[in-house]
């Protein structure tokens, strides 16, 4: 098949670092532009980079002599040459939103990694096995934006990607209410331990915006389409707290859920390993074909041994038990750079190339 011509936006950090990883050898997209701030224009990707390549997988050898290019001195370019884009940047909130539309109306479509446009009425959240149909938005987007082309797409926070899949597939069993404990990599703050020693035998107890992020952003991606927007909704109210833990990459969360029907373990584990969404159906190439996959020993999940699942994009659950205060309570973890960040923004890619919301020029 012809590939989709794609640029990364914010390609010198971590998440877009993971990016080109993911992409270098991608059966359907294919590379075309790297663009970041205008400090590393002009330079080749490994100049820019220089010793700041924080994965553990070398860079891949096809972008080294790659020229990066302005992401916003260069718009224009960079929007005429792509049939779509993924933004990574880190830039001030209302800079990100700014550049973010001002692509999508130049009718350059945009898979978001980005918080600023997560709560933008008309701009989809999606995780692509829970809220697909929330794409159909999009055409309210466009007619806002004046574009029949360019849009704006986005995925949530890397922190509730472990518990909000492994919540919603009890929904018919009436969830009440959920408590979500996360342990999280430090990988999510851009770092590793060379860059962030002091984060080696330490754990910290705040990660700023993550707890609003994790309590708040489930009501979108369980929210309705009506007049237009994405409306919220408080299906399942949660209460979160967020711990930076010493892990290289991984986010585990411990969950508490409040049941009106407790049919049993078994059946609650029935519901997990049947549960599947449009990228399984449609066999999407970034797609897990498991999405959830629960293990029976009680030491397990672990993070190094589990988060490279399904190559980091299937979600681990385990120690699911009664509670004393809730109904039940379980562990799960998901990759929070594969699943949770560029891997997801790739899916979510493919999901909407699939449905033809984004098209080749």
């Amino acid at each position: 098949m012809e590939k989709y011509s794609v640029g990364i936006i914010g390609a010198t950090g971590m998440v877009g670092q993971r990016f080109a990883l993911l992409l270098a050898e991608h059966p359907w997209f294919d590379v075309k532009v790297m663009a970041a701030s205008a400090r590393s224009a002009g330079k080749t990707y490994k100049e820019a980079v220089g010793k700041r390549w924080l994965l553990a997988d070398p860079m891949p050898a096809k972008f080294e002599n790659m020229i990066v290019m302005d992401a916003t001195a260069d718009m224009k370019t960079i929007a005429g040459a792509v049939d779509f884009v993924f933004c990574a940047v880190d830039m001030p909130k209302a800079e990100i939103k700014a550049l973010e539309e001002a692509y999508a109306s130049l009718g350059c479509p945009v898979m978001s990694n980005n918080s600023a446009n997560r709560f933008t009425p008309d701009v989809p959240m999606i995780i692509p096995e829970i809220n697909a149909d929330h794409a159909e938005v999009i055409k309210y987007q466009q007619k806002r934006l004046g574009t029949d082309k360019g849009f704006i797409a986005v995925k949530s926070n890397c922190s509730l990607q472990s518990y909000v899949p492994a919540i919603h597939p009890l929904l018919p069993l009436g969830v009440e209410r959920a408590l979500a404990c996360t342990y999280q990599a430090i990988s999510g703050a851009g770092k590793n331990f060379n860059t962030w020693p002091e984060m080696i035998d330490n754990v910290i107890p705040y990660i700023g915006g993550e707890e609003e992020k994790s309590e708040q952003e489930p009501t979108k991606i369980w929210g309705v389409l009506e007049d237009g927007v994405i409306k919220p909704r408080n299906t399942v109210p949660i209460t979160a707290q967020c711990i930076r833990v010493p892990v290289s990459d991984g986010h585990m969360a411990a969950v508490f859920v409040k049941l009106e029907n407790n049919p049993g373990m078994d059946e609650i584990k029935r519901l997990w390993a049947e549960f599947a969404g449009e990228p399984q159906k449609l066999g999407l190439p970034s797609a897990p074909a498991q999405y959830i996959h629960y293990f029976e020993e009680d030491n397990r999940p672990q993070t190094n041994m589990d988060r490279m699942l399904e190559k980091g994009m299937a979600v681990s659950v385990g120690r699911l038990r009664e509670d004393s205060q809730y109904t039940i309570k379980f562990v799960c973890l998901s990759h929070n750079t594969l699943r949770g960040a560029a891997g997801g923004g790739v899916l979510m890619a493919e999901l909407l190339c699939a449905k033809g919301y984004i098209k080749r020029s």
